[in-house]
């Protein structure tokens, strides 16, 4: 379905469990949104970008993907990448709306578009300046009450 909407054969999704069967229908709903945001004819929710990880990577990848996901992640229309390297990160993240690039040994460089607008950032800061970045560029969203209830379960 999601080869098909990227190829332009498709207005939308439309998921409709067989009679009998037992699905939910937050599960349906979720996976027709990241069918639409996918196949970019829809953003409901943040994107993020991000590297496998490699032996480059400056810091835990998988970590820190999550703790930016858990503080951006309710920003519809915004894409982040999340990149372990200055070495291949700027060229990856060519579509990313914003940066955050492994740039030293404990150091990380946000990035807006494809230009480095801060240098240098100690790991344990550079989540907070992210979302500061964010809001600079007037691209923050409040979380309502029921997303900020979501991001607490999660």
């Amino acid at each position: 379905m999601g080869g098909l909407l990227c190829d332009g054969l498709g207005d939308g999704v439309l998921l409709e469990p067989q009679a009998g069967a037992d699905f939910d229908l937050e599960m349906m709903r979720t996976t027709s949104f990241g069918l639409l945001q996918g196949s970019r004819m829809r953003s409901t929710k943040t994107e993020f970008v991000s590297c496998p990880s490699c032996g480059r990577t400056l810091f835990d990848l998988q970590e820190v993907t999550a703790q930016i996901s858990e503080r951006t992640g309710h920003i519809p229309g915004v894409t982040i990448a999340i990149m372990g390297c200055i070495v291949n990160g700027p060229g990856e993240m060519a579509d990313a709306d914003f940066g955050y690039v492994g740039g030293a040994p404990g150091m990380v460089d946000l990035y807006v578009g494809k230009t480095v607008v801060r240098g240098g950032i100690p790991n344990e800061d550079a989540c907070d300046a992210l979302v500061e970045l964010i809001k600079e560029n007037d691209r923050w969203v409040e979380p309502s009450e029921v997303e900020e209830e979501e991001l607490v379960e999660a």
